[in-house]
């Protein structure tokens, strides 16, 4: 229960309205322990003495009394509505800040779908714990708490023999309800298997069909879904099991209540009316019970979604600043790394000991096989990982000491697979500087040589892209990319082979663009095609996470090393030549 008090934690800045809530649930529910005293006064008085004065004030209070009841039931729903509603709306905020300041990481290690299973399926599920649970809670408490007076009112003794059965009604109720929360957990991590195989088909629609995997993926949703199935039914069956308990135990205590009530009123101890009336309440507190339990198994179930909702904003974020960071300067653009040891596997290293220093406004390069750390080099830059030894430092200032933020903003980068997001082009490019004026972004399109295409687009920069700028060619979504990174304007800027997916024609455009982009600033291309970086101040060979060779071109081909490998088998040459 430690997370569900948490959970009603984030009710505190809401709890005047909760107050005003509960007191309407608890009127209204007093409404309802009504009905049982009319029937006594209807048997005792009304029929056994034909008082019609009392059959007329009985007829006006039912109308009013229900009056009452309807007018606070809808201040009960509406007002823990909308605490419910709010609690949510600040859990699912707290939820997407967290993932927001999550290191890349956790993402190398998680499927989008089950991130955004996260704050979509166990969200969801919180809030039937915190909306409609509470109300029945509330409701069904204030009934049972009500009935339990009113029975020991007409006969203490026959209430003591009724409650008899009680705890072994409680004790069902525990049983069940650890069983339902273990099945809960199970149905949202079955949950969460679906959504990921939902989002991993629907973004690669296209590798799928071409390889003709239709059928596989079918047969990998069914067995998913099949598995959701099965944990579903399996909390159904607890379920389903826990209220014919409660039903059962409780119609024992009827039973006993309707011989021994029967047997006082036939020895005049108690009235008709007033037995009446008891076994109403006996049954207004069997329902209680039996609600209250099913609440209690549907609470455990959304708690175990509360759970992994809590787990994930309790987890470590990867990456923090120091208590002590400072902003970053002007970066004039010197970057070093000493002895850089890094693995993102605990025991496998990507790199080790790579040492390796770039002077301000140079333009160097990356070259090697696939998966050689190139890649890995570049995101040490802008610190989305941290060193496992040595340093990275930029301008003689170690990354770690200054804050993310304040470096980040000063390092531009422009990946292989450009993101694109779903809003127009003249937004996309703006947020590479999100105060920047129309004319500014208009200016930077230019620079990017993206204008032209732009305003061929139907409504030009107003023009809405689909999701990643589906509807956009690779070599455009690229030169929004670069725009967008114009209009940053950063001292470092990181090219992870830019344009390594797009034909030629599209090649030299986009390589066009990134030549203006590069003068004055400190670059580092990721080079797969070697023509791209023939003229870099500086290229560094990596090969199995260690650097290899550095020097010019020329130098390169003199050496007779990897490079000169790598650059025979691009431009088919002999290795004699």
């Amino acid at each position: 229960m430690s997370n569900y008090k948490r959970l009603i934690w984030y009710i505190k800045p809401y709890i005047n309205r909760l107050c005003i809530a509960v007191v309407c649930m608890v009127v209204a529910a007093g409404c309802n322990l009504y009905v049982p005293w009319i029937i006594k006064d209807m048997i005792d008085k009304v029929l056994m003495e034909k008082d019609m004065e009392l059959l007329n004030l009985i007829c006006v209070g039912i109308i009013v009394v229900f009056l009452v009841r309807g007018i606070f039931y809808y201040a009960q729903n509406y007002l823990i509505s909308f605490v419910g509603q709010r609690v949510i709306i600040d859990v699912r905020q707290q939820l997407f800040e967290k993932f927001q300041r999550t290191s890349v990481s956790y993402y190398d290690k998680n499927q989008t779908g089950a991130i955004m299973s996260y704050v979509t399926n166990d969200v969801g599920a919180m809030q039937a714990a915190v909306i409609d649970n509470m109300v029945e809670m509330v409701t069904e408490g204030s009934i049972l708490i009500g009935s339990v007076a009113m029975m020991f009112y007409l006969d203490w003794k026959l209430t003591l023999l009724t409650f008899i059965i009680v705890p072994l009604v409680g004790y069902a109720m525990n049983i069940f309800g650890r069983k339902m929360k273990s099945s809960g957990t199970l149905i949202q991590e079955r949950i969460s298997d679906v959504t990921s195989i939902l989002q991993e088909t629907l973004s690669a629609a296209r590798v799928i069909k071409s390889f003709v995997r239709e059928d596989f993926e079918i047969k990998r949703f069914d067995k998913a879904n099949y598995l959701s199935f099965r944990a579903n039914m399996k909390n159904v069956q607890v379920a389903s099991m826990l209220t014919p308990v409660v039903e059962t135990t409780a119609a024992m205590a009827v039973a006993c209540i309707l011989w021994v009530g029967g047997y006082e009123v036939v020895n005049g101890v108690m009235t008709a009316g007033a037995l009446v009336a008891f076994l109403t309440y006996a049954i207004n507190l069997a329902n209680p019970v039996k609600r209250l339990s099913r609440v209690y198994g549907n609470i455990q179930k959304a708690m175990a979604s509360a759970d992994r909702v809590f787990e994930v904003l309790d987890m470590d974020e990867g990456l923090y600043d120091k208590d002590d960071a400072v902003k970053m300067p002007p970066i004039k653009g010197q970057i070093k790394l000493d002895n850089v040891t890094f693995g993102y596997i605990e025991g496998e290293n990507a790199l080790e000991n790579i040492s390796l220093e770039v002077k301000p406004g140079q333009m160097v390069a990356l070259v090697g096989p696939s998966g050689s750390g190139k890649s890995t080099i570049a995101n040490l830059v802008p610190r989305f990982y941290d060193v496992n030894s040595g340093s990275v430092t930029i301008d003689g200032i170690d990354i770690r000491d200054v804050t993310m933020a304040s470096l980040r903003e000063q390092v531009g980068l422009v990946p292989q697979e450009t993101m694109l997001f779903s809003n127009t082009v003249m937004e996309n490019i703006r947020y590479g500087r999100l105060e920047a004026t129309d004319d500014e972004v208009i200016a930077a399109a230019r620079a990017a040589n993206a204008d032209d295409f732009i305003n061929g687009l139907p409504d030009k920069y107003q023009t809405r892209l689909g999701e990643r700028g589906a509807n956009l060619s690779g070599g455009q979504r690229q030169r929004i990319a670069i725009a967008r990174a114009i209009l940053k304007d950063p001292q470092i800027l990181i090219l992870d082979e830019a344009t390594s997916a797009l034909d030629t024609e599209s090649e030299k455009i986009v390589q066009e663009a990134l030549d203006k982009l590069m003068i004055g600033r400190t670059s580092i291309v990721i080079a797969h095609r070697l023509s791209t970086i023939l003229k870099a101040d500086q290229i560094f060979v990596v090969e199995a996470g260690h650097l290899r060779e550095q020097g010019t071109h020329e130098e390169l081909l003199a050496k007779k090393g990897l490079y000169k490998t790598l650059y025979d088998i691009q431009f088919d040459k002999s290795a004699e030549s």
